[in-house]
């Protein structure tokens, strides 16, 4: 009866309440499922995906002194230790709930765009057919991107940093994962541009003009962010700087085609 009321747009406003309700309600129980497995398999995860990522041997140094002849270290000196009674128990946690919401995001996004779909004309639905893989996948490169690519030069850089040979790197491990889970989670929202823009451009915020006559202000912003967020070194800016770049100019050919559709139909 619920899928018959919401096929002919007589659902009151307490009935989207409640389902609203009940998708934040499944999400929330898949994410805590996640959440518990990651937390069984914490130790494990701890030492091959986060601890490993200071090793000379991870596979981004491996790469990159091999065939690009940079990052090759014999080792990064980084001691880690917890400086706080539940120092380790308070980042296990936050690993858990932040590693449950990263597997579990097509299906949070599946449920929250399943309650957002019925209010969209069919013309809409369309031009969105397919939108929780290109999001999920959008996501996903940039939680690789910030795993392999950006969060390991951050590592290699800080960890080999020193002002003087007398000061030891002793990194807490607060900072050390704060550093990590924060990089490789806000990369992968970053790399959601493109949405960003075709949403923008839908509600009639952006427009493609725009986006091009600021090109070259957003090269600039592009360049000091990776020169930021990077080790000072040409190319580790650029590795970071060229998919920002493409995730822009993905974003100006969204806004085009959202512009030629209204133009269609108008």
């Amino acid at each position: 009866m619920e899928e018959q009321n919401e096929e002919q747009g007589t659902m009151s406003f307490l009935q989207h309440l409640e389902e609203l309700r009940w998708r934040l309600v499944r999400s929330v129980a898949v994410i805590l499922v996640m959440a518990i497995v990651i937390w069984c398999y914490q130790d494990w995860i701890m030492r091959n995906i986060f601890i490993s990522m200071s090793k000379k041997d991870f596979v981004t140094f491996e790469f990159c002194c091999k065939y690009l002849n940079f990052m090759c270290v014999e080792e990064i000196p980084v001691d880690f230790q917890s400086t706080t009674v539940s120092g380790q128990f308070s980042y296990g946690l936050m690993m858990s709930f932040l590693g449950g919401l990263v597997v579990s995001f097509p299906y949070v996004f599946h449920q929250l765009w399943s309650f957002v779909k019925p209010g969209l004309k069919a013309n809409e639905k369309k031009m969105v057919k397919g939108i929780v893989f290109y999001v999920s996948m959008l996501f996903f490169l940039g939680i690789l991107f910030g795993y392999f690519v950006v969060t390991p030069m951050s590592v290699q850089f800080f960890g080999t940093y020193q002002i003087t040979k007398e000061i030891k790197n002793n990194f807490t491990i607060s900072s050390y994962m704060s550093m990590v889970l924060s990089t490789v989670f806000y990369t992968g929202l970053f790399f959601l541009l493109p949405v960003v823009a075709y949403i923008t451009a839908k509600i009639g915020i952006i427009s493609s003009g725009f986006l091009k006559k600021y090109r070259k202000h957003s090269i600039v912003v592009v360049l000091i962010l990776a020169a930021v967020i990077t080790p000072p070194d040409m190319i580790s800016q650029i590795i970071v700087s060229i998919p920002i770049l493409l995730l822009y100019e993905i974003g100006i050919l969204v806004v085009v085609r959202v512009e030629k559709k209204r133009v269609t139909e108008g």
